[in-house]
């Protein structure tokens, strides 16, 4: 069995060469402002999301980090409290948020269930279940970049279908993800009915079974450098508690399995580098956008925990792995080139069994569907007495939902129905607060936060009559991992940063959401959004243009 193999020599020598190449500024491409002395204009967008990435992972571990991280960090501006300003903080509506500054009331994703899925749109260069945009709405930075110059090239890619999707909106673009079935990269017929080329040479490598199978995830640092226990209370579910971590040489299973190392993350970032080397992104005249999902942090989240080595080593390993990317971009296309984004879909609470050191989840409970039951069953006389359909009602653990066709005329009843609803739901233990869609406009959207982000995710008079929002920490279910999800700040909060030589470096604290990403992003690419956002641009991060 082969152990994870450390950065290499060349590698290491690389980054050590550019560094010493001292820093350059990119240039500015607000509208008004005066151009770089040299010229140069910026011909490159990277936008790269990491899964589940939380942002006190990146001060906890700061010291640690370096590669990408402590470049971005270093040179960048990094809003520390970033926030995904929307109630159900998962990957879906998390992703379709980042590149078209609106929330998901406005882009249609709502969750993961009604993400990206369809049978409409079958795989290409592999089996699974198809997937597409159909269901997102409005335009993102990429639809903006092509509006303004029709020669702009975009390419996204990710282990998850709806991280590659959802970033770069309805355009026919090239997007790929992983699919386990084969261990390939794959498209759907919504982009075309073959894969490139390129795609194709890079998949006939045929790297899953040829480089990882058989390797073993051990810790990247040395011991004393890892405070977590190599296993904590709640870390039995995983099925593997303690290092080391096999890939199995078995087809299948390694093709499987991989999804849930960091060597996923690594395979991704190989596809990404590729793409840009055969397509020329960011060769110019025109501006490219690179997308890039990092899926690993999530599967190991989920896994074994924010309390866990292994997601510190995992951490760690991402910021090793983006260093050598962006050393390889800069290398490539310059610095000066280059306007950089990083953020995450969402961020994460620990399992009910794990008294963690991310948060007081001592007293956290699981809260069942089945709890639920008492007040869904009050509901059926009302429901009988104004002759509802009881089929057109459905509560999913979240949210209470109406077919509106199957009840139409009867607003009244409807109402009624969601009142009761929400009073009844608010008995159930481990309830917070179950909100009736409607009055919450009603709400101090400014102080009450939860309010705020239901009303980002659904709209009065919808197809969504109550939101239920759980006490802090408590979950659903009976699963062992960890999880996100609710509107509570720990599940939110994610890092936003900004680098390149627009980007005053430095820490910000007076706070950004993610949909102020893109028209920011816009802003330095002098390009016009084509609709209202909810985002705005962030000028303060900005470096002052000269007089």
């Amino acid at each position: 069995m082969n152990r994870l193999p450390q950065p290499s020599a060349p590698r290491r020598a690389l980054r050590a060469a550019l560094a010493a190449l001292g820093a350059v500024t990119l240039a500015t491409a607000l509208p008004g402002a005066a151009p770089a002395q040299d010229g140069t204009t910026p011909t490159l967008v990277v936008f790269i999301t990491v899964d589940q990435l939380r942002p006190d992972y990146l001060d906890r571990w700061r010291a640690q980090f370096t590669g990408g991280f402590k470049r971005l960090l270093d040179e960048g501006r990094f809003v520390a409290n970033g926030v995904h300003d929307h109630a159900i903080t998962e990957t879906a509506p998390g992703h379709a948020s980042t590149l078209s500054g609106r929330f998901p009331y406005s882009t249609g994703i709502a969750s993961n269930s009604a993400g990206v899925n369809t049978k409409d749109a079958p795989l290409v260069g592999g089996d699974g279940v198809g997937a597409s945009p159909y269901r997102f709405q409005g335009s993102v930075l990429a639809d903006w970049m092509q509006r303004a110059d029709p020669r702009s090239r975009v390419v996204s890619v990710s282990r998850k279908d709806r991280g590659a999707i959802l970033p770069v909106g309805r355009g026919k673009h090239a997007v790929f993800w992983y699919a386990p079935s084969n261990g390939r990269f794959v498209t759907s017929s919504w982009y075309g009915d073959s894969l490139p080329s390129w795609v194709q040479a890079f998949n006939a490598e045929d790297r899953v079974m040829r480089r990882y199978a058989g390797q073993v995830w051990m810790p990247l640092l040395p011991e004393s450098s890892y405070p977590e226990p190599d296993s904590v209370p709640g870390e039995v579910g995983s099925g593997e508690p303690t290092f080391p971590h096999d890939v199995p040489e078995d087809t299948l299973r390694a093709r499987n399995l991989i999804m849930g190392t960091p060597y996923m993350d690594e395979l991704t970032l190989d596809l990404a580098w590729r793409g840009v080397r055969e397509l020329g992104l960011g060769a110019g005249p025109q501006v490219d956008l690179l997308a890039v999902s990092l899926s690993s942090t999530d599967a190991v989240g989920h896994r074994w925990g924010p309390d866990s080595r292994e997601l510190h080593d995992q951490v760690v390993r991402v910021d090793r792995m983006l260093g050598v990317f962006l050393d390889s971009l800069i290398a490539l296309r310059g610095r000066e080139r280059i306007v950089l984004a990083l953020t995450a879909d969402h961020g994460v609470s620990p399992s009910p069994d794990v008294p963690s050191s991310w948060g007081d989840n001592r007293k956290a409970q699981r809260v069942r569907l089945d709890d639920f039951n008492a007040a869904l069953g009050a509901l059926g006389p009302l429901v009988a007495r104004h002759k509802l359909d009881h089929e057109a009602f459905n509560f999913d653990g979240m949210t209470l939902e109406v077919d509106r066709a199957r009840v139409a005329g009867k607003e009244r009843a409807v109402n009624e129905v969601a009142a009761l609803f929400a009073k009844e739901a608010r008995r159930v233990p481990g309830v917070l607060r179950a909100d009736v869609v409607n009055d919450l406009a009603k709400a101090d959207t400014v102080k009450d936060a939860i309010a705020r982000r239901w009303l980002h995710m659904f709209r009065p008079n919808g197809e969504v009559l109550v939101a239920v929002t759980l006490a802090p920490f408590n979950k659903w279910g009976n699963s062992s991992g960890a999880s996100h999800g609710s509107p509570h700040d720990y599940d939110a909060r994610v890092p936003i940063i900004f680098w390149g030589r627009t980007f005053a470096p430095g820490r910000d604290t007076s706070g950004a959401r993610v949909v102020d990403i893109a028209p920011t992003l816009a802003a330095v690419l002098g390009v016009s959004p084509t609709e209202r956002l909810d985002g705005h641009v962030l000028r303060t991060l900005l470096r002052p243009t000269p007089p």
